[in-house]
């Protein structure tokens, strides 16, 4: 089975649809490295060559900077050809607007300065899952667009923020779906154990969980994903390389945004040793795995660079053989459950 990046997958009840190949903006805002504002505008737009439609952001990402680039770069497309996601639950602030004992985010990734030089930003990621909050971060966030409406709203790790999230957050957006605001609500997090709580515990069209469904990391196989199969909830998988690992599992690789620990590199190694014998590049079978579950609509590539992107749409057309599958599973490496792409004939 290959995988067409422009095919368009149904989101729930809710009339709006994704390609299959999803373009996450927090690279092209700055988030790990610099990247320059044409080089940023210039990846989007070929994102939309490739025939990618769903686009996700959030106001987090270059304190604002994704969502500003995103905006300028979809002005020049129908509004109706496309599906935009941001987030909520965060505000970008200037230092000197943060109140004094504001709940601020201390280790947010709005650049790619780490915590102890979060003074040279300027900028502060404020917690706020409130319902004048979420109104607020809703406007800013179009004002940063530039568009007329957002089709998904995500909250955004609300890791530490649970009652927040569901007992303020939930009804706001819930609210805002209701009055036609929004189409689709859900929650974007690292994490599949909250999603999966959030899943049983309120009424949500789509979830965007990061590096949890992936060829290294299964950990959203055993209960998030079936319990949106039968809610009927999108499911969008970030992360596919777990932060660089499954791109290049030597020395120094990262994964979940940190250095990777030993064992971590010695699994990832043992798994590109398997599509080696097959002859099949190991960027290819960690973008087609996610994409074989009934409840993946889609995979969202976070890239800075026109190169990194077009590794995808090669990678979902590469022929796999099953027999990468079955040995990945014989020898520990692959969820003996998870479902695999169909051997393509």
């Amino acid at each position: 089975m290959a995988f067409d990046p422009a095919e368009r997958v149904p989101v729930g009840q809710t009339g709006l649809s994704v390609t299959r190949l999803g373009f996450g903006a927090a690279s092209v805002a700055g988030v790990f490295e610099d990247v320059a504002e044409r080089d940023g505008l210039a990846t989007i737009d070929h994102a939309w060559n490739l025939g990618v439609r769903y686009f996700d952001v959030a106001p987090l990402y270059g304190y604002g900077n994704g969502e500003r680039r995103l905006g300028r770069s979809l002005a020049a497309h129908p509004r109706d050809e496309f599906v935009v996601s941001t987030k909520v639950g965060r505000l970008v602030r200037r230092v000197e607007d943060v109140a004094p004992g504001a709940d601020v985010d201390r280790n947010a990734f709005g650049d790619r300065r780490d915590a102890d030089h979060l003074e040279e930003t300027g900028f502060r990621a404020v917690f706020d899952y409130s319902r004048d909050g979420i109104l607020r971060s809703v406007e800013e966030s179009l004002q940063r667009l530039g568009l007329d409406r957002i089709d998904v709203l995500f909250m955004h790790d609300p890791d530490d923020h649970w009652e927040a999230a569901i007992g303020e957050a939930y009804p706001a957006l819930h609210r805002l779906r209701e009055e036609g605001v929004v189409k689709a609500i859900g929650a974007g997090m690292n994490q599949s154990a909250m999603l999966t709580r959030f899943a049983r515990e309120g009424d949500f069209d789509m979830f965007l969980v990061a590096g949890r469904y992936t060829l290294l990391d299964q950990d959203a196989l055993a209960e998030l994903l079936p319990t949106c199969l039968e809610r009927n909830v999108a499911v969008v998988i970030g992360g596919v390389m777990n932060s660089g690992i499954l791109a290049s599992p030597g020395q120094g690789a990262r994964f979940n945004y940190k250095p990777a620990p030993p064992d971590v590199i010695e699994r990832a190694r043992a798994i590109a040793a398997v599509c080696d014998r097959h002859g099949v590049p190991l960027k290819a079978a960690a973008i087609q795995f996610p994409l074989a579950h009934p409840a993946v609509a889609s995979v969202v590539a976070g890239v800075g660079r026109i190169s990194h992107l077009d590794d995808y749409p090669a990678a979902m057309r590469t022929a796999i053989p099953a027999e990468l599958w079955a040995d990945l599973r014989s020898e520990g490496l692959l969820a003996a459950e998870a479902p695999v792409p169909n051997a393509r004939s």
